[in-house]
């Protein structure tokens, strides 16, 4: 049946999207930029077909490698950070929990999430898409999107924006493996990424991120051309409110549910392998400048500020979390420095494209030192979120979301708004309201998902006491990460 239907998409995309030639009535041309006169009627060639907008190369050539460079962060430099932070018998377990979902993701961002998370939206309300682009029918690989590109317009193939957002699809529920390592089946884990992903990445990338053309694509007259929280104003770059803070808080709900692991604040459960925690986020700062610095959607002079914002927000979040550690603790923490950088990355997530290099080193100090004090807080409560998703992901997110509400200048992004500090306090409460919804569906939704997993899925969702025991990595694989006879 499953083979069927993919046939059956397979064969309907082949017809819709025939790149040899558009003709005015055919059904995936009112979402893509076609070369027009000066009344707004389509130009066309000697045999009457339309003549695509122009494709910058250099546009698409950035947003190419991007694409590649987020899409590391997730089986590289994530799988690797984490796996390194977990104990010795769970580090294999851990690596495949995060390689799995980028398998998984990419295929549900074809078949639905795409569709869902970006295409037009469903009755005019910004809240979820339609599939009118399920299976990717609709979205052209020789045309730009006509919503869809950077501040110099639609430049890049739509298919090029498409896969640009599925890494940020992949890595935000792999964030999440932060908060269930060491004690969730890894079957049931793959189900959760699939209904995560659908149900609350799907939503909240639709009320930010979503752009239409007129009315909707001629559906809703008056739309405004924005998901709900976008339409209210709530800025958010590249991911601070849609990636960060869904998962984290969605985290800290899984890693409640679940349960604190067996022995947990009683046994050492100390990283095995520095050199990898290091080297992971070497690669998640390497494949971030992608990741923020792409989000400009094209080659632009935004993504220029968003590069440099990037560095200097990270590289003082890096010193000031090192600096925090030394005081509390007496010693320089390799690890501290390492979730320093993290910290830094997730606040300046969302605010890269709209601010100042001076504003930069303001959230890094501020990055590192509320996510410090949100780990030690989650210490002292005894909340087993195992690698810290929630007080490096969450709450990095929620304070460079508001800050990207006090930070923000519109001078670097035509698009954007000034924030509270350059005289327009109404962008903080903008900002605030889309963070603070965000939160509140991922919580409410995962909770849904984790109360109906284990109550049907065999056995529950954890591991048996001895499977934990035992270690994941024998358990539920059969592997080693370390094999020395």
């Amino acid at each position: 049946m499953i083979i069927g239907i993919l046939t059956t998409i397979t064969v309907t995309s082949t017809y819709m999207m025939n790149a040899s030639a558009y003709k005015p009535g055919d059904p995936g041309v009112i979402y893509h930029c076609f070369a027009t006169d000066a009344n707004g009627k389509y130009n066309l060639t000697a045999e009457g077909d339309l003549i695509p907008c122009e494709i910058n190369p250099g546009d698409n050539a950035w947003m190419m490698t991007s694409s590649a460079l987020v899409l590391i962060m997730t089986p590289g430099g994530l799988a690797i950070f984490y796996s390194g932070l977990t104990r010795q018998k769970n580090a294999v377990n851990t690596l495949h929990m995060v390689f799995m979902a980028t398998g998984i993701v990419a295929v549900q961002w074809v078949l639905w999430g795409y569709s869902l998370a970006f295409g037009p939206d469903a009755g005019g309300y910004g809240f979820i898409g339609t599939l009118d682009w399920a299976g990717l029918n609709n979205v052209f690989h020789d045309v730009p999107s006509i919503a869809y590109g950077g501040i110099t317009g639609t430049t890049i193939p739509h298919q090029t924006y498409m896969v640009f957002q599925m890494m940020f699809a992949i890595i935000t529920p792999a964030l999440i493996v932060a908060a269930c390592v060491e004690r969730m089946k890894f079957s049931a884990f793959l189900i959760f990424v699939v209904l995560w992903t659908t149900f609350v990445y799907d939503f909240a990338a639709h009320w930010t991120w979503e752009i239409t053309g007129p009315d909707n694509y001629g559906k809703n007259p008056g739309y405004c051309g924005f998901g709900w929280t976008g339409c209210y104003g709530s800025l958010d770059f590249a991911g601070g409110t849609v990636i960060h803070i869904t998962s984290g808080w969605s985290g800290l709900v899984v890693a409640l549910m679940l349960g604190r692991r067996i022995g947990y604040g009683k046994v050492p459960m100390e990283p095995h392998n520095i050199s990898l925690v290091v080297l992971g986020a070497a690669l998640l700062w390497f494949g971030w400048f992608g990741f923020n610095a792409g989000s400009a959607g094209a080659a632009a002079t935004n993504a220029t500020s968003a590069f440099v914002a990037t560095q200097v927000a990270t590289a003082m979040a890096v010193i000031t979390w090192s600096l925090l550690s030394w005081a509390h603790t007496g010693r320089a923490s390799t690890v501290g420095a390492a979730s320093g950088a993290v910290a830094g990355l997730v606040a300046i997530t969302p605010a890269s494209g709209f601010v100042s290099p001076m504003s930069a080193l303001v959230i890094g100090i501020a990055a590192s030192v509320a996510c410090y004090a949100a780990v030690m807080f989650k210490n002292r409560r005894k909340w087993d979120d195992a690698l810290d998703t929630w007080g490096v992901h969450g709450i990095g997110g929620l304070v460079g979301a508001l800050m990207t509400g006090l930070f923000a200048e519109k001078r670097f992004t035509p698009w954007g708004d000034n924030g509270l500090v350059f005289g327009n306090p109404p962008q903080l409460l903008e900002n605030a309201v889309g963070a603070f919804a965000s939160l509140a569906w991922a919580m409410g939704i995962t909770a849904i998902i984790i109360k109906i997993m284990d109550k049907v899925w065999p056995g529950g969702l954890r591991v048996t006491p001895k499977e934990e025991e035992i270690g994941l990595d024998l358990t539920q694989h059969g592997e080693r990460a370390y094999v020395s006879e």
